[in-house]
């Protein structure tokens, strides 16, 4: 298939880009042009375009031949989002908009598979693991905005037949997820530890999550290609969860040295636990995840070092 990953160049589209081109897919990959001397991701076989997402125009050129849309774009992040709700309003959900409103136009409109966020469209869980169907009550402009970016989706494809589906995925983490972006706390945890510096926790450390590698977020973007069921909404995620306490242990256990750890004010847009029900994916898109935490960290650490 011509797919089209819009936020190529970040963590989950680097990735993404990888794995479609190794089943065969043809891949253009969308991203803002690199700064500061740094070049696109050295991936073979992606034809990369540089532009802004806010640009109807670019959107629309890059839109012919496409047969399916990976939506990846964002620019914030769930702990920011709130101080300026309407740069989330328009950089990400008028800019969707934008999207969809070419997609529609296009003589044969593509698939859109847009990744939401299941970490934080539900807000504070009433039932654990979280299903699909579980209400939707945000604590942060960035939850807001993803599920904004849904209902227009679920609009489209009833006013225009839109064919869409939704991937809200919990916490994926895995090799080269940036350090500076404020999101990711495995890679920032390990790089810390490895540095002997403490490890900084906002709260008791008794908040779970939901962690998974990235390896399993693009199998599961993968299988969603092909699926031609009638659910649109998935809840991607590992199914089980990990306080922040567990997650250095691990982290310890890994590097067989004590980490210290300095304890901060908590903050009010982190709900307190959230662990995504998967079997919606498991029994429609044939997925699950295959790589445990353990491991997974493993090997974030092992590249890491290398740095």
């Amino acid at each position: 298939m011509n797919c089209l990953v819009l936020g190529g160049a970040g963590f989950i589209g680097r990735h993404l880009c990888r794995s479609l081109i190794a089943a065969g897919h043809v891949v253009k990959a969308c991203d803002l042009p690199p700064v500061g001397g740094v070049g696109w991701p050295g991936i073979d076989g992606v034809n990369w375009q540089a532009g802004d997402f806010a640009n109807a125009e670019f959107l629309a050129e890059n839109l012919i031949d496409t047969e399916v849309v990976f939506h990846l774009v964002s620019t914030t992040i769930p702990k920011t989002s709130n101080d300026d709700p309407h740069a989330d309003l328009q950089k990400n959900v008028a800019a969707t908009l934008r999207l969809l409103d070419a997609v529609i136009r296009h003589p044969r409109p593509p698939r859109v598979i847009f990744v939401s966020s299941g970490g934080t469209v539900y807000g504070i869980p009433k039932t654990i693991p979280i299903p699909e169907e579980h209400p939707t009550d945000p604590l942060c402009a960035y939850g807001v905005g993803k599920l904004a970016i849904e209902k227009y989706l679920a609009l489209y494809g009833h006013l225009h037949r839109l064919d869409y589906r939704i991937l809200r995925m919990a916490n994926p983490y895995g090799p080269e997820q940036p350090l500076s972006r404020g999101q990711g706390v495995i890679p920032v945890f390990i790089s810390r530890a490895l540095q002997h510096e403490p490890l900084e926790i906002w709260g008791d450390g008794s908040v779970v999550r939901d962690y998974f590698h990235i390896d399993d977020l693009c199998a599961a973007l993968l299988a969603t290609i092909d699926y031609q069921g009638s659910e649109r909404i998935f809840n991607i995620g590992s199914g089980s969860g990990c306080s922040l306490i567990e997650l250095i242990d691990i982290i310890r256990e890994l590097l067989q040295h004590d980490v210290a750890v300095r304890f901060l004010p908590a903050r009010a847009c982190d709900v307190p636990v959230n662990i995504l029900d998967i079997s919606r994916a498991r029994t429609h898109l044939g997925w699950w995840p295959r790589i445990p935490l353990k491991e997974g960290i493993g090997s974030v650490l092992t590249r890491l070092r290398t740095l």
